[in-house]
């Protein structure tokens, strides 16, 4: 149950530093050691539009975009969520896409959250998406696999049929 510890055995002690293993780096001319990988870039902030503000004319980034005030135009992001307080007329198209605010206008998105404060008139286009109980939601919803394309779904092509000749009909 209880082992010796290595408490009272020597070693380095706590303020010192062990040695190195390898030979400095700089010194044998070896490049492996020296290398150290780039750190992954961080993730820049939202973009807030504050309550205050009203923009007209279409919004695009590949960030996320944070609406509080009022957007009378389109918006494709990243990751777009509408504040409580919030006004968006046009269409919106989005990898994820929340909603706690008012929608007029289609949207189309990966992943789709009406919260309980949400207020949507326009069709949803959505891979997967979740309603709160307490959402006001006007318009359709459908399913697809990849609701980002502009098309949409395709429609299944019909066979092309040569037209008859004269000669066909002897």
């Amino acid at each position: 149950m209880f082992s010796k510890s290595k408490i009272n055995e020597p070693g380095p002690k706590a303020t010192e530093t062990p040695a190195p293993a390898t030979a400095d780096a700089s010194k044998t001319g070896s490049m492996a050691t020296d290398y150290k990988a780039a750190a992954p870039k961080a993730k820049p902030p939202a973009s807030v539009l504050s309550s205050d503000l009203l923009v007209t004319g279409n919004l695009k980034t590949s960030g996320d975009i944070q609406v509080e005030g009022q957007v009378d135009g389109d918006i494709r992001a990243h990751l777009l969520t509408v504040g409580e307080g919030a006004t968006v007329k046009g269409e919106i198209v989005a990898d994820d896409v929340v909603v706690n605010g008012r929608v007029i206008g289609r949207v189309r998105g990966l992943k789709v959250r009406l919260t309980s404060t949400a207020r949507v008139e326009g069709d949803i286009i959505h891979k997967t998406i979740a309603i709160e109980s307490g959402a006001h939601f006007e318009g359709s919803v459908q399913r697809q696999d990849d609701p980002l394309s502009a098309n949409g779904k395709k429609m299944p092509t019909m066979p092309v049929t040569e037209p008859k000749t004269d000669a066909d009909k002897a």
